[in-house]
């Protein structure tokens, strides 16, 4: 289906959004022809601040974050409150999504979700400059779509107060979104059965620095990490899609991954080697919605860091074979089989809407990486490539739709 945006879209004061124009990039579309039009916009309009939003996605799509995020401030600074276009569908439900600064994994890109479903959108941002304006669009129900970041957790506290006595119903309240840094997480799921959650600590480049002098200091790091040594896995705070990320196997490894670092903070946890029989490593992306696990993909890699970009899922016949039977089969075989862990990480978690990053070990427990609320989900895969996903994907949009159906008591 041609996903291009037709000139009356582009020129409307909706935005073309996310879902579109990500869509339109990731299948060739001509992404350039609708920025020529958007930029056109904003020469006519300095203060068109809509074109500017979608324009931002364009940018950052392209690698120039500091620009794009240049171009969203400015938008911003004119008008916080954004809508997406109606649906053709008859409208059931109105929803409101909050969302603040960033890039695109700054915010849960809940648009994907909704996109063809029967419920308005609105956005409004927010950000330690701006507060919620005190006119919002008319809504059934209230999404945080505010991912956890260090630089977002005062934001998520203060909105958390704000949205104390709201008088809609709040999906993924601020407070248990703040819970989800990897260290936090970890913190409360380590202990539930069946599930294992690797130690992870913050740990300063100071810190990181002294081990690697003589004489080796590492036994503390080794000790906070419950007496595990090398391997170990290591992280920048706040980077995702494995930005940074390294398996550290010795002493000359740390040195040369801080030698390569300016930063200075770091997430740091034992290397677990999930590798099934066959050699290879298998990620799984679990969305649960109101405790419900839907399979968003499962990654086939001979790679220890999976993810489903750089697995070979496109070229491998095989891999997508195995993926369409596990998304045929989910919910009688892996679901059932941590049906346990998944119910009491949902209780923990306390989370409406949240993304698992997981895998098997050999005795049978669920391995997290991590937990998030931000977690692309989409429908954006070739329909001759990967069939199956149009079957299942829509299933967990529904699901969504349904969730927010529910809070309002609403039908769809």
């Amino acid at each position: 289906m041609d996903m291009t945006p037709t000139e009356s879209s582009i020129e409307s004061t909706d935005l073309i959004g996310l879902p579109t124009l990500m869509t339109l990039a990731f299948t060739g579309g001509d992404i350039a022809a609708v920025a020529d039009q958007l930029l056109k916009r904003i020469k006519r309009d300095p203060k068109d601040a809509t074109a500017q939003m979608d324009m931002a996605v364009i940018l950052i799509m392209r690698g120039d974050t500091k620009l794009a995020l240049s171009m969203k401030a400015l938008a911003l600074r004119s008008q916080q409150i954004y809508s997406y276009r109606r649906p053709a569908l008859p409208i059931e439900l109105r929803a409101l999504m909050i969302l603040g600064p960033g890039d695109l994994m700054a915010n849960s890109p809940f648009e994907f979700l909704l996109d063809g479903q029967p419920v308005a959108l609105d956005l409004v941002y927010i950000s330690s400059t701006l507060t919620l304006p005190a006119q919002l669009p008319e809504h059934d129900v209230l999404i945080v779509a505010i991912g956890e970041s260090d630089i977002n957790q005062a934001l998520l506290a203060e909105l958390e107060q704000t949205l104390d006595d709201w008088p809609r119903p709040v999906i993924n309240r601020p407070a248990r979104i703040a819970q989800l840094a990897r260290d936090s997480s970890c913190a409360l799921l380590t202990d539930l059965p069946n599930v294992l959650m690797p130690p992870t600590l913050r740990v300063s480049r100071a810190t990181l620095e002294e081990c690697c002098r003589p004489p080796r200091l590492a036994s503390t790091l080794v000790k906070q990490l419950n007496g595990v040594d090398y391997p170990i896995i290591i992280r920048p705070i706040d980077s995702h899609a494995g930005n940074g990320l390294n398996k550290i196997d010795d002493l000359v490894d740390l040195t040369n991954y801080l030698i390569n670092s300016s930063l200075n903070e770091f997430f740091v946890a034992p290397f677990i080697d999930y590798r099934s029989a066959d050699g290879l490593f298998r990620k799984y992306r679990v969305i649960l919605i109101d405790g419900i696990p839907f399979l968003c993909h499962l990654a086939i890699s001979q790679r220890w860091m999976v993810h489903y970009l750089n697995a070979d899922m496109l070229e491998n016949l095989d891999h997508r074979n195995e993926e369409a039977r596990c998304m045929a089969e989910f919910s009688q075989t892996f679901a059932q089989r941590h049906a346990a862990a998944l119910h009491a990480i949902t209780q923990k978690l306390g989370l409406d809407y949240v993304g698992l990053d997981c895998a098997e070990t050999p005795d049978g427990k669920l391995l997290i990486f991590e937990a998030d609320s931000n977690m692309v989900v989409h429908d954006m895969d070739a329909a001759d490539k990967f069939p199956y996903k149009k079957i299942q994907m829509p299933k967990l949009f529904h699901a969504f739709a349904q969730l927010l159906a529910r809070r309002c008591e609403k039908n769809l």
